[in-house]
Formats: C-alpha cells, structure tokens, sequence
C-alpha cells in the first residue's frame, strides 16, 4: 500500500523584531481542583507576560471562555506563555488547533517547563515534529479502520452488532406468542432478551407473513 502524504503544519508565521509584541500568559486549572493558578501566574509573570488570561475549566473542553478571549487579543508579534503544554489542553488534536490559530494571528507560542519556544528555529523544528507524529499516526488508525472493514466485508459482515437470535429461533418466538402458547415475557427470559425485542420480532413476522 502507497504512504501517505503527512500534511506539514506551519505553526509561525514572519514574526516581527523581538520586543515588537507582546507576552500574554494563560493559566489554567481543572474546574473543582484544590489547586490554584498561583504557581502558574508567578512563573508567568516573572516570563514577562504583561497580561494574564485565567480560569477553571477541564483541559478537554473546546469552549474555554478565557482561552478564546486570549486567541481573540492576538495581534501579530505577540508571543502565547503558558506554564505547561498540559494548561493549553490535554488532547494533542486540540493543542495542534490552538497553535494553528496562534500561527494564523502571526504569533508564537512559549512553553516554560518544556522550554519550547515557537519564535525560535529549534521550537518551530520541534512543535511541526510533534505535528507530522499526530498526522502519522491518525493516517495508521484509518488504514487500519480501513483494512478492518475491508476483511470483515470479504467475510460476510457488513458491521454494526451481531444479531443475537437466529431465523429460526425468532419463528419459534413469533408462533409460540400469537398461537398463545407462551406470552411475550415467557420468551423473553427463555432467551434472554427484552420484551420490545419480543414485539419487534412478532410484528416483523406479521408483515412477512402479509405478504
């Protein structure tokens, strides 16, 4: 099978002279959690950040009201700060989101405890490594969805689950209830199923049965 192209991302655009911009912090904790944004805003501040954008909100979550405030503050030049890669968000797909809207705003991005700096060669060399890694691997995950289907397909199986109860089992359903030899619940728990199951199966017999 032929490899795949891996879109290369482009995280920074030209920036403008250091000093041009300015250094806005984001600090962020899990919404519930004892801890608090003191460490973070200090380390941030003594960063240079001029302004701070806080909250408590899940790293998960896209609709973070101060993470989009900040995006929307962005000007050309300027430079994200956060204490940790972690406070920008937990999910990668999300994080690579984030640092293409920063790069689209024609800013950078500054990770203190990771020490990784966009507005530097070494830091944009790294952020689009871990970029063509998370494309690498979305590509692998659908030639294997891919190949899955493909090989249950040859072997009968068009998806979704399997079906519990055979043709045969479900005429013996469908003629023991309407004959009134057992009731719907008796053969739910003989084999093990719902009664709306029960009445699926009988009125499925009944239509077939009419034609």
């Amino acid at each position: 099978m032929p490899a795949k192209s891996v879109r290369k991302r482009t995280f920074v655009k030209a920036q403008k002279p250091n000093g041009a911009g300015l250094l806005l912090g984001y600090a962020r904790i899990s919404k519930g959690d004892e801890q608090s944004n003191v460490l973070q805003t200090k380390a941030l501040k003594t960063a240079g950040c001029r302004r701070l954008f806080e909250e408590a909100a899940s790293g998960g979550r896209w609709d973070r009201p101060e993470l989009h405030r900040m995006l929307d503050h962005l000007r050309e030049g300027d430079t994200v700060v956060v204490w940790k890669l972690d406070r920008l968000s937990r999910s990668l797909k999300d994080a690579l989101h984030i640092m293409e809207r920063i790069a689209k705003a024609g800013a950078g991005f500054r990770s203190i405890t990771e020490n990784i700096d966009t507005t530097t060669p070494a830091g944009r060399m790294m952020m689009q490594m871990v970029a063509s890694f998370a494309e690498f691997e979305r590509a692998m995950i659908r030639e294997r969805t891919s190949a899955g289907l493909a090989a249950a397909r040859a072997k009968g199986r068009i998806g979704g689950r399997r079906k519990k109860l055979d043709a045969s089992k479900r005429r013996e359903i469908a003629e023991s209830v309407l004959s009134g030899r057992k009731s719907g619940a008796d053969m739910a728990r003989l084999y093990n199923v719902s009664q709306p199951t029960i009445s699926r199966i009988i009125a499925h017999h009944r239509i077939s049965a009419d034609r």
